[in-house]
């Protein structure tokens, strides 16, 4: 899909369609990257990497995730976000749902309010959703494709 133009245009366009709420995107390495900053630039928005650990420099939040075969940890500057600023998280694929939930974790500690998690595709049969929404019920959880 990034390999075609008009492809990636279309799931930007479609992307966009979700980003009214937010002030700032924030984008989840590495693919989360590709999709989030560019529909920032898109929607006229800032754009906030949240990145694996230990590749940030200054002080930041760090938020540790469950993974298939052990554990990992993703970080965001901690003057990342303002007090309140309204965030749409972006990632490309919503799986188990502990990197997004991580993600949410920071921003709040960041003092931001997440408004939204969007993907482009959802993995339903491994019920990502369900943990997020169990956690965090009042956060929209946004797919464009669900599989």
């Amino acid at each position: 899909m990034l390999a075609n133009a008009a492809a990636f245009k279309t799931v930007l366009n479609e992307m966009a369609k979700h980003a009214s709420g937010a002030e700032v995107i924030a984008g989840i390495e590495a693919r989360g990257f590709i999709f989030g900053s560019a529909l920032a630039t898109n929607t006229d928005r800032s754009f906030v990497p949240i990145r694996k650990s230990g590749k940030l420099p200054f002080e930041t939040f760090s938020a540790k995730y469950g993974l298939e075969y052990g554990d990992d940890e993703i970080e965001v500057h901690i003057d990342a976000f303002l007090p309140n600023q309204k965030v749409l998280i972006v990632d490309d694929v919503l799986a188990t749902g502990g990197t997004l939930s991580a993600a949410i974790d920071l921003s709040h500690k960041c003092g931001a309010e997440v408004t939204a998690v969007l993907v482009l595709i959802e993995l339903s049969f491994l019920e990502g959703r369900n943990l997020i929404s169990n956690k965090y019920p009042d956060i929209e959880i946004i797919s464009l494709v669900k599989v």
